[in-house]
């Protein structure tokens, strides 16, 4: 069956429910952000979460209903605004892209977690019945990894997604649910283009650009310097052209009915900024003639539009923040 559309939106991803707060509680909705997106228009607030926050020693079962009830104040903030919130699981039972190995269980290979993530998606859909689908969607699991790492196979990933999706479907047919692509959000799945759900690429190729000195990347410590146009990566040289082969096969899906949307993106502040935003320009203009829509890593911080201090930037104050004028422009264009 084919699920209603997200669009085109564009907006921003928020850590509320993935870094703790200084009581080492979940973070409210910061509604002076949101106020700021609903007024420019960008109407994409993509929460990545952490299951832990919710569950203690592994006990996914028994999920600690306060926490959920953050959830339901986020989610209220978005809607009073006329944003669009898409509730992600960042790390889900069994994965995280970020430090896997704290997980007790394997996502791909465990009955123990796969039961669970199923347990909670259906759980969401529950909670959430009779949201409006232009309100809210569920974005299933971030960035699974690539084909052979933790065990995962295209196999065992689309039997994960198809019982996870069945579940919510069985509570909420009319909710929109997005799939993250493989190896961290890079490649299409082009075996699940008949599942009628919205999938989710990325805007961080080449790393070398996109993460320059971000030392939690593996490869950060042999990447070539990010001198955009004209860095070699992965045996390719990198301009406009090149980004337009990489999204090839995401087109390819999109022209089988199947809605693509650009979960994340963004470029660490240690790339210098002529270069940085040279590259974001060819991003900005290829997802237009694309028709994508688009979520910002992140709103505030190193990744961010606001605050990230990269060296060169020219900052501008609207609505008292100080935002990269030059990015801005990008974006809004």
């Amino acid at each position: 069956m084919a699920q209603p559309r997200i669009g085109p939106l564009c907006g921003f991803n928020f850590q509320w429910m993935f870094i703790k707060g200084d009581d080492g509680k979940p973070i409210e909705a910061d509604l002076r952000a949101l106020d700021f997106m609903a007024k420019h228009d960008l109407r994409f607030v993509r929460i990545p979460t952490d299951y832990r926050f919710w569950t203690k020693d592994f006990d996914y079962f028994h999920p600690d209903e306060a926490v959920f009830e953050v959830l339901d104040r986020h989610l209220a903030a978005c809607r009073e605004r006329g944003l669009h919130m898409s509730l992600n699981l960042h790390r889900a039972p069994g994965y995280c892209i970020n430090r896997n190995d704290l997980e007790r269980h394997n996502l791909w290979l465990d009955i123990e977690a796969q039961d669970a993530f199923a347990f909670l998606w259906e759980g969401f859909a529950k909670r959430y019945r009779g949201i409006p689908a232009g309100d809210l969607s569920f974005d299933l699991v971030n960035e699974p990894p690539n084909v052979g790492q933790y065990g995962m196979t295209r196999e065992n990933h689309a039997a994960v997604i198809r019982r996870t999706v069945a579940a919510i479907r069985s509570v909420d047919p009319e909710r929109p649910i997005v799939i993250d692509g493989l190896g961290g959000g890079h490649y299409a799945m082009a075996e699940l283009a008949d599942l009628g759900v919205t999938h989710s690429c990325r805007g961080y190729q080449p790393m070398p650009v996109s993460h320059h000195r971000a030392t939690w990347w593996d490869g950060h410590a042999n990447a070539p310097y990010p001198a955009y146009p004209g860095v070699i990566w992965e045996g390719e040289v990198w301009d406009a052209d090149t980004l337009r082969e990489f999204y090839r096969p995401w087109r390819e899906v999109e022209a089988q009915g199947v809605e693509v949307h650009v979960g994340e993106f963004g470029c660490f502040n240690q790339t210098p900024n002529a270069d940085a935003l040279r590259w974001l320009s060819d991003l900005f203009f290829l997802w237009r003639e694309f028709g994508w829509g688009w979520a910002m890593w992140n709103f505030e911080g190193a990744f961010g539009i606001i605050g990230h201090g990269r060296e060169g930037a020219r900052f501008e104050t609207m609505d008292g923040y100080e935002v990269d004028a030059d990015l801005w422009h990008l974006m809004r264009r």
